[in-house]
């Protein structure tokens, strides 16, 4: 019999949705009460995940600009520097820089939202607007 990827033998073991780890660790970061090393997010996420883990997402959380690291001694201690709404943002821009058109990417999203959703984007952005003129 095989061990699953939580250590229990013959378990089913559930596959994360993609980001789901990132939102877990964000949120462990958006409930510190300031800058916290790997081990304590660890800790808060449980679920048997290693600290290797916890270290290779916190590193591409820095990398995508959400998270940041001082070095502590010979370790980091980490911040939250943008929450799950801030990281899809930087995902929808990282998006749109790559692509050669951005008028057109631009034009194509906006065709596709939904009523609803078009009017919150008008919505922002009239607020973005007013706040550039006070």
């Amino acid at each position: 019999m095989r061990d699953d990827a939580n250590g229990g033998a013959g378990q089913a073991s559930r596959r994360r949705g993609q980001g789901e780890l990132e939102a877990q660790v964000l949120t462990a970061l958006g409930q510190a009460s300031g800058p916290v090393t790997a081990g304590w997010v660890q800790e808060r996420i449980g679920g048997g995940i290693a600290y290797t883990t916890v270290m290779t997402i916190l590193t591409r959380l820095q990398a995508k600009g959400a998270v940041a690291r001082e070095r502590v001694g010979r370790s980091f201690e980490w911040t939250a520097v943008a929450d799950e709404a801030g990281l899809a943002a930087l995902r929808m821009r990282k998006v749109l820089d790559a692509e050669a058109d951005r008028q057109a990417v631009l034009a194509s999203f906006v065709t596709v939202l939904s009523p609803g959703d078009e009017q919150l984007l008008r919505d922002l952005l009239a607020q973005a607007s007013e706040k550039g003129e006070d």
